[in-house]
């Protein structure tokens, strides 16, 4: 605005008044995006369309869909800047806030979850890398619970597997497995949060509430986790999986590209 004040020869406030009031601008910051990207936009789009698609053609489809990914839990979370927010009359002095950064203390969330609600989670050992050997005995695990408390899921090609494109799910022994039990695995495009109801919905809204809370160690951040994933109500869960189709159709609108 000052810029364009000195070059017409008038005052800020009516460069102000003609952006804002006239022409209707305002001032966005930019979004941070996983990733940039213009060769994966064909493949975004056409995994949106496969979704659409096999959704009209399979009427519960979404509903069995076990969407699964991993997040890291922090001994302290900073608040959001909404979350800080206060209701103060005009004579108050404006709040202050100490900048506070993630604690280095954490622990690695994984979780597998449907329309029904949260079927299996584990925390990785500290220490422990995640290998497609790790990986393996996660689905391992993930089977026995889905034979306990959802035999439905036991039929071969009942259910529909819904995980990222980390190295370990591309594993021999992870595919194998997957093969052998006659899963059926979504072809999830890479750097596609906006896809993914794990990172669209349940880690998004299992962090807010532990967003600004000291843990005392990782097992105090574990149980906070666990009561978190427990606390989603079941129609939020549901829902979450029919805007799946929301989120697809508006990846073919932005041709591919990530969206507000």
């Amino acid at each position: 605005m000052r810029m364009m004040a000195d070059e017409f020869g008038v005052n800020r406030e009516t460069i102000r008044q003609i952006l804002v009031e006239d022409l209707g601008k305002r001032k966005i910051a930019s979004r941070f995006v996983p990733h940039s990207f213009d060769d994966q936009r064909h493949e975004h789009v056409q995994y949106a369309k496969d979704i659409i698609k096999t959704a009209r053609r399979n009427k519960n489809f979404l509903n069995s869909i076990v969407a699964e990914d991993e997040t890291w839990c922090f001994r302290y979370d900073p608040t959001t800047k909404r979350q800080s927010a206060e209701w103060k009359s005009p004579a108050s002095p404006k709040g202050k806030k100490v900048r506070l950064q993630k604690s280095k203390v954490k622990t690695m969330l994984v979780c597998f979850y449907d329309s029904k609600g949260i079927i299996h989670h584990e925390f990785v050992p500290e220490g422990q890398t995640v290998t497609g050997s790790f990986y393996l005995s996660v689905l391992e695990h993930l089977w026995k619970r889905i034979r306990r408390v959802q035999p439905e899921y036991s039929a071969p090609g009942s259910w529909f597997l819904l995980h990222d494109n980390a190295p370990v799910q591309w594993a021999v022994a992870v595919h194998e497995f997957l093969a052998r039990k006659q899963v059926c695995v979504l072809n999830h495009p890479p750097y596609s949060p906006d896809l993914c109801p794990c990172d669209y919905f349940l880690f998004p809204k299992l962090k807010l509430p532990l967003k600004g809370r000291l843990f005392e160690d990782v097992q105090d951040i574990q149980g906070a986790v666990t009561s978190s994933l427990r606390a989603k109500p079941q129609e939020d869960v549901q829902r979450s999986f029919q805007s799946l189709l929301d989120h697809a159709t508006r990846c073919i609108d932005a041709e591919g590209m990530y969206f507000e």
